[in-house]
């Protein structure tokens, strides 16, 4: 049975206040519920403040972004050990957004998952086509693509260790949603892949999230889908209300 998994990927938003006061009513409402995993990504400044009021709760914390090397002459970086030091548990890696606006690439991407798992940290892998590739059947080659060459190398014992987010891009902050039989199409695919590549024991084991505007209407029928664990929430992740509307309508349907 996979666990279900609720995160929030804050973007570039909240003020430390902002974020206290969001994670504070969130644990204050989740404090007992232990049905399924619950992860908030704030931005960098904000991690030791949040990761002050969840201390001990069932809320993690995860970061949106690391780097592959562990120090030095990288301007602007933060790399898996300082974050692991502030408590952090996940990361996002390879974010649509970081592609595409970062020029992040598979090997990229690549780099940064091994740097994650050096250190304990579990990684939240994104993967997911463009309007473009949608429209001109691609949706599938290019899944694998960045799926074979984003996982390459990577271990049974390793990838068992990753959490897989598919984001359709042309999802992604538009209002648009895939429907819940489109996305579990692709997540049935990645899942097939998995088997290609791992074997059938591992790839039951790994969850695989849905993202791209998922609101508190849409999370339950996605949920239900046999092979979606759960969704990596953006703009809705940033209203304390909203976000606990997704999580308990999600809660009640578990792998």
């Amino acid at each position: 049975m996979r666990r279900s998994i609720i995160a929030g990927n804050w973007k570039l938003n909240n003020t430390e206040k902002e974020a206290v006061a969001l994670v504070t009513a969130l644990r204050n409402v989740f404090i007992d519920l232990t049905e399924l995993d619950i992860v908030v990504c704030p931005v960098f400044t904000a991690i030791p403040v949040v990761h002050d009021v969840l201390f001990e709760s069932n809320i993690a914390v995860g970061a949106q972004d690391l780097y592959w090397e562990d120090s030095g002459a990288f301007t602007g970086e933060v790399s898996a050990p300082l974050l692991k030091e502030l408590g952090v548990k996940y990361v996002i890696v390879g974010h649509s957004e970081r592609r595409q606006l970062f020029g992040e690439t598979n090997q990229t991407v690549n780099k940064k998952i091994c740097a994650a798992l050096r250190y304990g940290l579990t990684p939240i892998v994104c993967v997911g086509e463009v309007l473009q590739e949608r429209e001109g059947n691609k949706t599938f080659d290019t899944i694998e693509t960045q799926c074979k060459e984003s996982l390459a190398g990577l271990t049974a014992e390793e990838i068992k260790k990753i959490i897989i987010a598919y984001e359709p891009v042309w999802a992604i902050g538009t209002g648009k949603t895939a429907t819940p039989q489109q996305a579990q199409e692709v997540h049935q695919f990645i899942r097939r892949w998995l088997v290609k590549m791992y074997q059938d024991k591992v790839a039951m084991t790994i969850r695989i999230q849905y993202g791209g505007s998922v609101k508190p209407e849409n999370i339950a029928e996605l949920m239900a889908q046999p092979d979606i664990d759960g969704a990596l929430v953006g703009g809705a992740s940033l209203k304390a209300d909203t976000f606990i509307q997704i999580v308990r309508n999600s809660s009640g349907i578990l792998k």
